[in-house]
């Protein structure tokens, strides 16, 4: 914007536009079901949260592998009593750092955004979360683009 030198700079207002949500996620490579869950921060007790999530939608008898990234979360002390205790059905395996292209949930997340937010206004948060949950809700059943687009034949 340009503004005559001998005007005074135009204040604009605005309202805080800074608000956010954390969402996890996961995609069963063997079926492509997606599993997620929305929070207001990304800590060591949400994503627990979210590994019991998983944990009760594992298929009984079946062992579960978890690939994440480093974040310090996934690393927190707080874990260590859940991970113990099914230490027998639940592996966390650790990407090596600043590799986020080797985690098959970043590719859903990017399609995510694509059919989800991009080319459209949203006036609040709850309208974004309102079309991510749209999207979202596609994907909760044994899902062959999923499967596809995690690597998975």
């Amino acid at each position: 914007m340009w503004v005559a030198p001998e005007v005074k700079d135009p204040v604009l207002t605005h309202a805080p536009t800074r608000k956010s949500m954390a969402c996890f996620g996961a995609v069963s490579l063997v079926t492509g079901k997606f599993a997620y869950s929305l929070c207001t921060t990304f800590d060591a007790q949400t994503f627990e949260a979210f590994l019991k999530l998983l944990l009760r939608r594992r298929t009984h008898g079946k062992r579960m592998v978890i690939i994440l990234d480093n974040a310090r979360y996934h690393h927190a002390k707080l874990l260590a009593p859940l991970l113990h205790t099914y230490r027998n059905v639940l592996t966390l395996v650790f990407l090596p750092p600043y590799s986020p292209q080797l985690a098959p949930i970043e590719r859903v997340w990017k399609l995510t955004r694509r059919l989800a937010t991009h080319n459209r206004y949203f006036a609040t948060l709850d309208a974004v979360l309102v079309s991510v949950r749209s999207c979202f809700v596609g994907w909760q059943k044994p899902n062959p683009v999923l499967k596809r687009l995690c690597g998975i034949t």
